[in-house]
C-alpha cells in the first residue's frame, strides 16, 4: 500500500499538498500520514510558563492535523494516520521518514506567489538523501487543476 506523507501546518500549501496527497492515495488504494510539526519556541520563560506555550504549541497542531484528517475521512472515508512532533521541521520529517520505511512519498506544497518555503527548499536540495520520492504540489494550481493532477 502506498504511504503518502504530508506535513500539516496552517499554511494553504499544505492545504494543497494534502488535498494531492489524499485523491493520490484514495486512486491508488493508498493511505494518508499527516504530520503535524509543533514550531520550536525560540524563547525560554519561566519554567510553568515555557511548559504552558509548548502545551498550547502542540494543541493548536493537534487541532490542526484532526481537522485536515476530518476533512480527509469525509471525502475519502479512509481516516489518516496523525503524528504531532516537536522539533526543527526538517529533522523531525527526516526521522519520521527513517521510522516509517513504508511511505512511498513525502508531498509537500509551494506558495501561490513562487515564494521561497523552507522545507521545499531543504528537501528538493537533498532529494538524493531521501528514501522515498519528493512530490512537490505548486501552489497556483487551482481545485481542478490539482484534482486532474491527482
Amino acid at each position: 500500500m502506498r504511504i503518502y506523507l504530508v506535513v500539516m501546518d496552517e499554511t494553504e500549501e499544505s492545504k494543497q499538498a494534502l488535498r494531492f496527497a489524499s485523491l493520490r492515495a484514495m486512486k491508488t488504494n493508498g493511505s494518508v500520514h499527516i504530520l503535524a510539526l509543533v514550531p520550536q519556541q525560540t524563547f525560554n520563560a519561566f519554567g510553568g510558563v515555557q511548559a504552558t506555550i509548548e502545551q498550547e504549541a502542540r494543541e493548536r497542531a493537534e487541532v490542526l492535523a484532526n481537522s485536515a484528517a476530518g476533512n480527509i475521512f469525509g471525502e475519502m472515508g479512509k481516516m489518516p494516520v496523525i503524528a504531532v512532533r516537536p522539533g526543527a521541521p526538517a529533522d523531525v520529517i527526516r526521522t519520521y521518514l527513517e521510522e516509517h520505511g513504508e511511505v512511498a512519498a513525502l508531498v509537500l506544497g509551494t506558495t501561490k506567489d513562487g515564494g521561497k518555503d523552507p522545507l521545499v527548499q531543504h528537501f528538493s536540495a537533498r532529494a538524493s538523501e531521501l528514501p522515498c520520492p519528493l512530490y512537490i504540489v505548486p501552489g497556483k494550481l487551482t481545485r481542478e487543476q490539482l484534482d486532474a493532477l491527482a
